[in-house]
């Protein structure tokens, strides 16, 4: 059964599932995106991953930077679509939006409803050390990932598993679980089951600062940080001489003294709980080294604190 959708989506999460409709054999007459935006050190106007690969498919594109007004809302309505599809789209639609399809608006929802509704979903599962997460196939409504549950798939998140990781086996599972939802959604034999009332968590949007480590905090904590932040914002410690100290690489060890304290030559740190052992570092304005490298151009003492 083809259908005639429209897909909404920004980043590279989305792109996956955009290609698996198309694959699928369903009419997919117009791609929303998030406008361009500066990006790179020229800052120049660049269009989204999904804007992208749309152009290259050639379906056409549309960015407007609201869904509020009616114009908008008139051109949505008039692509008389059976359902839109979003992923990652990054506005709000407006009731009038979500009632113009026929089907409606399907999401594809990083994580297993309740648990993270909203913005972060999948750094949020992995920084709160959850076991497993997955993607939830959902009918949209006017609240923040609220609407009624179609279709779930989970995977385990493994003890080292970062967050690169996570996102694409995620953005494959939820390709794959939109599709094979689509048909059932269109003929009335996928029957949406209301979320649980227990259970809910909020994925608030990421910010910077959250990636300064703390020392004084378990061990464990500070490498789910580091697996769930990078490439951004990236994780760093505050060096005694003012220098952000980019922390890339880390595992948790076995270790006790006063926060902060260098327990040995290969870059093992006290923390509140455990220790951690530097792998990959970079100090500002150079390029990625292993920990030892870096200690050795640095003053340190094995049993002085370093941070």
């Amino acid at each position: 059964m083809s259908l005639r959708l429209a897909f909404m989506g920004t980043p590279d999460f989305s792109v996956g599932i955009l290609d698996a409709l198309v694959q699928a054999g369903h009419q997919v007459v117009c791609v929303y995106s998030q406008p361009p935006r500066p990006a790179g050190r020229g800052q120049q106007l660049q269009a989204s991953p999904v804007h992208r690969r749309a152009e290259a498919l050639g379906i056409p594109v549309r960015t407007p930077k609201s869904l509020r007004h009616a114009d908008a809302q008139r051109e949505f309505a008039e692509l008389g679509l059976d359902a839109a599809i979003v992923a990652a789209y990054g506005l709000i639609l407006p009731q009038v939006v979500l009632d113009a399809p026929r089907l409606g608006c399907i999401n594809v929802h990083a994580s297993l409803l309740p648990r993270w509704r909203g913005a972060a979903p999948i750094h949020r599962a992995l920084l709160a050390g959850d076991a497993e997460t997955g993607v939830t196939i959902m009918q949209m409504d006017a609240g923040l990932d609220t609407g009624t549950m179609l279709l779930k798939d989970s995977i385990a998140i493994g003890p080292r598993m970062i967050v690169s990781e996570l996102h694409d086996a995620l953005a494959a599972m939820g390709a794959r679980l939109m599709v094979a939802a689509l048909p059932g959604i269109a003929d009335g034999s996928l029957k949406p089951e209301p979320q649980p009332t227990e259970g809910v968590t909020y994925a608030a949007k990421l910010v910077k600062d959250e990636g300064r480590l703390d020392l004084s905090r378990p061990a464990l904590e500070l490498d789910r940080q580091i697996r769930g932040l990078n490439p951004w914002p990236g994780c760093w410690i505050d060096l005694p001489n003012g220098e952000k100290l980019k922390v890339l690489s880390a595992e948790p060890v076995a270790g006790k003294a006063a926060a902060g304290t260098l327990l040995d030559s290969t870059g093992t740190l006290a923390c509140g709980e455990g220790a951690l052992r530097l792998l990959r570092v970079q100090r500002p304005g150079r390029g990625p080294v292993d920990a030892a490298a870096f200690l050795n151009g640095f003053p340190h003492k094995v049993g002085e604190r370093l941070v």
